[in-house]
């Protein structure tokens, strides 16, 4: 992206973690404060980019896995960031055709990208909701979610790499079970989360630089994450750096780099 393409919503000026998250795949949707910043984040922390890489891994065997041996056809996906293919709708219907989801975010950013999630298979269906995170109840009281999802059945909430920038003080665990509470048994949470974990000096330097940016993060540990779970049935292998839940090949020793826990629980 050039900065002559730039919506008069957006501002340039200023790092954003959905363009930065786009630099560290390898995106073009991203401006030079946004390379600038995240060039930083990869001197203090230099598996950024394994890590957000891992990430996406995480989120297309989590979503076959749902679809293929728990039966979901539904999802609602929260902090869906700039559209990077494959998109999670397209990981469901290549299982199954008829997969719907339904994507969230508050930011104009991905606003502006929307209509790459709208491109359904004949036999599924997607739509996006502009919505916040921090306000589930508007979300679950848009009238686009009942649209597309029968919330009478099970429905995947898929929560990747957004938590940790939800601090204490928004109640992220108050925010997660309220979203949860309106889905019925068989439903399923799969989320990712970062940590500090494996190098915590390393990971404050990476805060500290998104909190001089305007963003405030709050990375957690293990026992912070599984907190998301409780309640749920966790899928084995529980709660696991991203590359070593249910790997497609033999997972390398890249645990200090990718620094993300994931999960996948179903609502009993």
């Amino acid at each position: 992206m050039t900065d002559s393409h730039a919506a008069r919503d957006i501002d340039t000026s200023r790092p954003h973690s959905a363009r930065m998250y786009d630099y560290y795949l390898g995106g073009k949707d991203h401006f030079a404060i946004d390379r600038q910043v995240g060039e930083s984040v990869a001197s203090a922390y230099p598996g950024v980019f394994v890590a957000a890489h891992e990430n996406r891994g995480f989120m297309h065997r989590a979503t076959r896995v749902l679809a293929r041996e728990h039966g979901i056809r539904q999802w609602l996906d929260i902090g869906t960031g700039i559209p990077t293919e494959p998109n999670l709708h397209q990981v469901a219907q290549s299982v199954v055709p008829d997969a719907r989801v339904v994507y969230a975010d508050n930011d104009p950013l991905v606003l502006k990208y929307a209509e790459r999630l709208m491109r359904s298979s004949p036999e599924g269906r997607t739509t996006y909701i502009e919505a916040d995170v921090n306000d589930p109840q508007a979300l679950i009281d848009a009238p686009e979610l009942t649209e597309i999802l029968d919330l009478g059945e099970p429905v995947a909430l898929s929560l990747n790499a957004l938590m940790h920038f939800v601090t204490d003080a928004q109640d992220p665990y108050g925010i997660v079970s309220r979203l949860l509470a309106i889905l019925p048994s068989g439903s399923a949470l799969a989320l990712s989360h970062v940590t500090p974990d494996f190098d915590p000096d390393s990971w404050g330097k990476v805060a500290e630089i998104y909190e001089n940016g305007g963003t405030p993060v709050r990375f957690r540990t293990h026992d912070e994450v599984k907190r998301f779970f409780d309640g749920l049935d966790l899928l084995d292998p529980g709660i696991s750096l991203a590359h070593r839940w249910r790997p497609d090949t033999e997972p390398t020793a890249l645990d200090a780099e990718v620094s993300l826990w994931t999960g996948v629980g179903i609502k009993p």
